[in-house]
């Protein structure tokens, strides 16, 4: 005797009508996809191509040089110089550039979109509990499945490995621009608005300033998001440390495949600490 309702056993098709949306989209507006694929490729490109115009060890030498000025730490700047020297000794330099151009483009897409979502979220809580199933499922469906209707979409190149590295990272600036904004005290909030602040003037001189050390952890997590992206991105076209990564699994090549995931580890400690907001010492003396 079968207790299953005839009703469930009819399968919901939400696989086709996915699949009819993507090609509607492909059918009448590929020029524009094409053409904004086309824009967005040659940004990236011409960025990569000006960057490797620098010398290396210049370029490691002005690396060094602002990791000094934003942390005075002298053992973090010895070991971002050890880091990127060992990786232009492997031989990735030109994969690294290619990889952290990525990074930064699907980074500064996600916190321009991400942060004022983010806040908007945080002052109107019906958006949040529309947002909050959207962004658990950006975060938790597998990642090869965004590379399917980008691919179709963008073609093969960084375009659609750039677009799937945004939607899978773009939930972590968001999430946390919406806690830290929430987690200011109210005293503060009352405080300013004891003094006549307006709503822009609270958000930008109370609110943002507050939330700020969350913020730049939301930025943090983004760029690690990013970096966990570069294989799969490879995929479809994507340039970087991805690329032999994906050589070194097809040919079972240990060597290759281990000193690319050392160059990826390396990229993302170095980007995490450069970040890493610094710590500000407490005046010990009396006064």
């Amino acid at each position: 005797m079968n207790l299953t309702p005839e009703f469930l056993t009819n399968k919901i098709p939400i696989g086709k009508w996915v699949r009819v949306f993507v090609e509607y989209l492909t059918d009448n507006f590929d020029d524009q996809f094409r053409f904004f694929s086309s824009i967005l490729e040659w940004i990236i490109q011409h960025t990569i191509y000006l960057l490797g115009m620098i010398d290396p060890m210049v370029l490691i030498l002005l690396i060094c040089t602002g990791t000094y000025l934003l942390h005075r730490n002298w053992k973090l700047v010895a070991g971002v110089g050890v880091g990127l020297l060992l990786i232009f000794n492997m031989g990735y330099w030109e994969q690294t550039v290619e990889t952290v151009a990525l990074v930064l483009f699907s980074t500064a897409v996600s916190v321009v979109i991400g942060i004022p979502l983010g806040i908007m979220a945080a002052h109107r809580r019906w958006l949040f509990t529309i947002m909050r199933p959207i962004l658990d499922l950006m975060q938790t469906i597998p990642t090869f499945v965004y590379l399917i209707p980008t691919l179709m979409l963008f073609g093969l190149g960084m375009v659609p490995g750039l677009i799937s590295t945004v939607i899978f990272a773009i939930p972590a600036p968001i999430r946390l621009t919406h806690l830290g904004i929430t987690g200011v005290p109210g005293q503060l909030l009352d405080a300013g608005k004891s003094f006549g602040a307006s709503k822009m003037q609270l958000l930008w001189k109370v609110e943002l300033p507050h939330a700020l050390p969350t913020i730049m952890a939301g930025l943090t997590q983004c760029i690690m998001l990013s970096l966990s992206m570069v294989v799969i991105a490879a995929l479809v076209g994507a340039d970087g440390l991805g690329k032999p990564v994906i050589r070194a699994l097809n040919s079972v090549n240990i060597a290759q495949g281990f000193e690319a995931g050392l160059s990826i580890v390396i990229v993302a400690i170095v980007l995490d600490r450069l970040l890493k907001q610094p710590k500000v010492r407490k005046n010990t003396t009396g006064g």
